[in-house]
């Protein structure tokens, strides 16, 4: 899977039979999963189709509650919270054979 990122997660955590890009360093493909958090949302909606290919799924990184009222307007397809970022696999892993199979 190709993932793009659009907030500062920590490329370790992510499986290394995935490839991650950061939208800010510039992106060689598009995305099968795009990952954001609140700072992020407006860059992702502004790029989402520069960055995402037609089929793709976007993970949320929430903080408090209130972050994920604010998701939930702009379709968001999983959430996970920044205290629980070391399992962000386990997400990658759900919305890859749900989303995207």
């Amino acid at each position: 899977m190709n993932i793009v990122t659009f907030c500062d997660v920590d490329d370790s955590l992510i499986d290394s039979k995935h490839s991650v890009e950061h939208y800010d360093s510039g992106i060689t493909q598009k995305a099968d999963i795009a990952i954001l958090d609140i700072n992020s949302i407006f860059d992702f909606e502004e790029n989402k189709h520069e960055a995402c290919k037609e089929k793709y799924v976007s993970i949320a990184v929430i903080d408090d509650d209130s972050d994920y009222d604010a998701f939930k307007n702009f379709g968001v397809d999983a959430w996970i919270k920044g205290e629980d970022i070391q399992d962000i696999n386990a997400i990658i892993n759900l919305v890859e054979k749900r989303f995207l199979s």
